[in-house]
Order: structure tokens, then sequence, then C-alpha cells
């Protein structure tokens, strides 16, 4: 089905893959972009794994998988490194960490799996998916990966050091809270793009795993970057901060933090996927056709809108260059997680566009549900974001919902009209759509990268105007953040909010009229139903001419 609607009929559903077998031959069957314990990303289309899986009764992985993780883990923490300590554009430096987070990924997960993180594996094990003692093995290799790293780093970029501590003025609370979240979502994403059943179909496992992974360093890099350095890994932290010269406690603060967040993040994934742990396990056909309850999704918007608004607000508050950018990657990320779950709207506008879409991708009980997590998650974002507003440098300034200066409210509530509109209607093109039956894969794997690529788009060309929200939920988050936390300035009024919100919404039902013409085949029977249609006819027939 659509990532992005959840009323879609069950046969629509995207199909998952078998979990982890011992024996080769097993994961040879059921191949999956995962990464539990190295099992191998077979190429797009093929049925065959790159490499076998190392079995869970076998003491250790193999050679071949310690120095994938040793070799991904190396050159992701020399980028960090070289990027946080060379004089180059810092403001470059978590898009550069994620990318290379991203093809080391892509590089090393047929082999190992790339984590590249012992808080991943952590996650990963917490969650059945990677035997304890291969994780054992994976720190170790990790680490020594980190530490050599260090030492390559600190000699090309000699003599400067990246340092492991809280960012000033924020102190070690703000950081600690930083870390775990920002550990938490990364884990979170792993388990959800990289381990989940439900998203790696046998044969056809997802190709945007390392994507949705990855960018999560954009997202928090530029929310948190300034708070506690960004490291979201206990190589990084341990690896950089034993060597920089100065004390490492904070590295092994940092470490305690994020194993946390990966505990949190492999207790919410069982929680939102709980027919992934059902026993006896439900086979790959029941998986594919299980409906989350209303709860469960509903929790599904609140995670995902929650981390899209807290991303913008600590954007804001570090007052970062790259708002817009952070901001589609943690939607990106989201999306591709909880797709699957929910839809994942993230956003009440776009749950309005896809309800008056119709084809019963959302009905109106779901829809009132999904909007009101929805606000109800901004709205608790921007209560976490005012905690560290008051601890910034910023903490007397007023981060105001209203127009741009020079621009009036009708100017503002217009750009919001149409951007979100834009964002809307992507949405309904690249996620509701039925796959084409051509397509030798049955799932879309783009429609993340394109939903969250308007709101990069939107977020540039109009955030001088309005402020660049598109989204019914971060405009209420911001308005809120700025009424208990007013700054000198004092608070916005409540109208623009309102105007905002209003502006947004009619994007989004615009949209979805725009679609209904744009795509009249969407609302005819699939050829598949004609047929199946006409075989029930013939079948009634036959059986009413031998009556």
């Amino acid at each position: 089905s659509s990532p992005q609607a959840k009323g879609a009929s069950k046969s629509k559903h995207l199909r998952r893959s078998k979990p982890l077998h011992s024996s080769t031959m097993a994961s040879q069957e059921a191949p999956s972009a995962s990464l539990m314990e190295g099992q191998a990303v077979p190429s797009y289309g093929s049925a065959e794994a790159a490499t076998p899986a190392p079995s869970a009764a076998t003491s250790r992985p193999s050679l071949a998988v310690l120095v994938a993780e040793f070799l991904g883990t190396f050159v992701l923490v020399l980028t960090v490194g070289c990027a946080v300590a060379s004089p180059g554009p810092a403001a470059w430096a978590a898009t550069a960490i994620a990318s290379v987070l991203m093809v080391m990924i892509y590089a090393t997960g047929p082999v190992s799996g790339g984590n590249l993180n012992p808080a991943v594996s952590l996650a990963l094990a917490i969650s059945g998916k990677l035997a304890w003692a291969h994780m054992l093995y994976y720190w170790l290799a990790q680490l020594f990966g980190a530490f050599v790293a260090a030492g390559v780093y600190r000699a090309i970029v000699w003599p400067r050091a990246v340092r492991i501590a809280p960012v000033k003025p924020f102190d070690a609370e703000h950081a600690c809270m930083a870390e775990l979240i920002y550990t938490f979502m990364l884990c979170f994403v792993v388990l959800s793009c990289a381990a989940s059943r439900k998203n790696n179909p046998p044969k056809d496992s997802n190709q945007f795993f390392a994507l949705a992974i990855g960018f999560v360093i954009v997202a928090g890099g530029y929310a948190v970057g300034g708070v506690s350095g960004a490291a979201f890994n206990p190589a990084v932290a341990l690896g950089l901060g034993c060597t920089s010269g100065q004390t490492p406690s904070w590295a092994f603060l940092w470490t305690v933090v994020e194993f946390v967040g990966a505990a949190l993040a492999a207790g919410l994934f069982r929680l939102l996927r709980q027919e992934e742990f059902q026993t006896p396990e439900l086979s790959d056909d029941e998986l594919a056709n299980h409906q989350p309850g209303l709860g469960t999704r509903c929790g599904a918007e609140f995670l995902g809108t929650f981390m899209l608004v807290l991303t913008v607000g600590l954007n804001l508050v570090v007052n970062s260059p790259s708002t817009a950018f952070s901001a589609a990657a943690a939607l990106m990320c989201m999306i591709y997680s909880l797709g699957n779950i929910s839809g994942a709207h993230l956003n009440p506008a776009v749950t309005m566009a896809v309800l008056l879409s119709g084809r019963g991708k959302c009905v109106v009980v779901d829809a009132l549900c999904y909007m009101v997590s929805q606000l109800l998650a901004g709205v608790t974002a921007a209560l976490l974001c005012t905690f560290f507003h008051a601890g910034s440098l910023a903490k007397d300034k007023s981060i105001m919902l209203e127009p741009g200066k020079r621009y009036d409210l009708a100017q503002g509530m217009l750009a919001e009209a149409m951007a979100t509109l834009v964002l809307a209607y992507v949405v309904l093109s690249v996620a509701t759509v039925r796959v084409p039956k051509e397509w030798k894969t049955k799932q879309n794997f783009y429609f993340g990268l394109a939903i969250a690529s308007c709101v990069t788009a939107g977020g540039f060309a109009m955030g001088s105007v309005s402020g660049g929200e598109l989204n019914p939920a971060v405009a209420l988050g911001i308005a809120v953040e700025n009424h208990v936390h007013p700054g000198r300035a004092g608070s916005s009024s409540m109208g623009y909010c309102a105007a905002f919100m209003f502006s947004e919404i009619l994007g989004g039902m615009t949209a979805a009229g725009l679609f209904r013409i744009t795509h009249p085949g969407e609302y005819e029977d699939a050829p598949e139903t004609k047929n199946e249609d006409a075989e029930a006819a013939e079948a009634g027939a036959a059986g009413a001419n031998a009556a």
C-alpha cells in the first residue's frame, strides 16, 4: 500500500521479509536490507544474497564482518574529526558526516549489516535482531576503528582537536538530553527501516534504509550540533573524546546516555510493531496484511510529528542556517520509519488531503484522531524546546510566528497555502497511488525523499515571507513555544497562528482537488480487481446454469 495512506486495502500493503535464519540457504531465500547480524543486501531485483549471514549459533562473526565494521566506523570517525576540527565550512559538517554514514552503510551492509555504532548494535540486540555475543565483537571492531581513525585525523588536522563536551552556554542537562533524543531517533530509524520485517519483504528489500539512517545526522546535526556536538554514537564520542588531550569524562557520559537512547528506541520499536514479536511468529502474508490498531497508528503519528516539530524548534533556538534542510531530513527519516504503520502523514494538512482524495485511503474517524495526535505532538515538542531555549545564547530572543519583515499577513498566508499545496500534492501523487504493474518491485522507494524535498524547497523559498512551516502542527508548536518563552520582544498574536494553520489546511484541500483532476486512473478499478470481478461473475453464472 501507499506508505502515506493507512486506509488502503490490505491487499496493497508492503510485503515483508522473514526473520534471520541461521542457515545460508535460508538467508539466500529471504534476502533483506537488514542490519541483522550482517544479513546480506541483494542487488536491486536480485534473488540471491551477496554474502551468507553469520549464524547466531557461531561463537563469533567472521573476519569479513569484523573488518567491515572496523572500516565503516573508521571512515565515519575520520570524517567527523576532519569535518569538525578542520577550518572548512562548518555549515556543511553535518551534511558531510551524514553522507559518509549513508555510503558506508550501503557499502558494508551486505557484509556486516553496517551498524558502525555500538548504540545501534545494542538496539538490534535488545530487539532480537543481533546475537548478544556478536554484539560484543561488533563493539570491539567499532571501537578499534574509532581509535585508529582518531589517530589519523589528529595527524591530518594537528594541532586542532574535537572536544567532546557541552557547547557553551548549554550545560550537561541540555547536552545529555540532545544526545539521548537523537541517538534514540537514529536507532529507531535503523530498527524501522533496516531491521523491520514489514519494511523488507522477501526478495524485495527496501533500498532507502541507508538514506534514512544517514540523514538522521542532518536532522540532529543542525538541531543540536550547537548543544552537544551531535555525536549520537559511542564510538565517535569515545574515539574523539579520549584522544582530544582533555578529560574524557564527557565522552563516557555521552556513551551512557546514547546507550539509554538505544534502549528506548528498542522499546518503542517493539511497542509500535508488536505484530513482529508475536508468538507464534506471523507468516509473511499475515504480517503483510496486518492492520495496526488506531492507538498504534496515532502513536506513530505523534512520534513522527514530535521529532519533526522538535527539530524545527531546536534549529530556530540555535539559529541554524539550514532549518529547512534539517526539518526535511527529520521528516524523511520518520516517513520511511513509520509509513507502513500509520501512513506517516505527520501533518494535519496532509491528513486532510489524503481524506479528501477519497479511494478509502483514510476515513473520517482516523483523520480526526491523526490530527489531534499531530497537534498534541507539536505542543509537546514546543514545551521541550523551551527547555533548550532557556539555556541558549538566544534566551532573550523571541521566536515569533508571523510574516517576515516587509511582508503582510495576506502574503504570508498565500505563501503557506502554495507551499503546503505542493507538499500535499506530492504526498498524494507519490505515496498514495498504485505501484505500476510492470515494476519489478512492489515498493516505492523514493516517496520519503520526494516528500521531504518539498519541505526543503518550500522552507527556503517561502521562509523569509512566512517562515515556511507548511504544517499546522509546526505552526502551532512555534506559537506555543513563543508564548511559553516569549523573550524580550514578547509573544506574537495567536491570530497569526490561526491564519497560517487555515492557509495550510486550505492548501491541503486544494491539493486533493487537483489530484482528482490529474489522476483519474486512481478512481478506476485496478485491472486485477476487474479480472477478479469477471471471474466471480463467470463462476456465478456457471453455478446458476448448473442449478
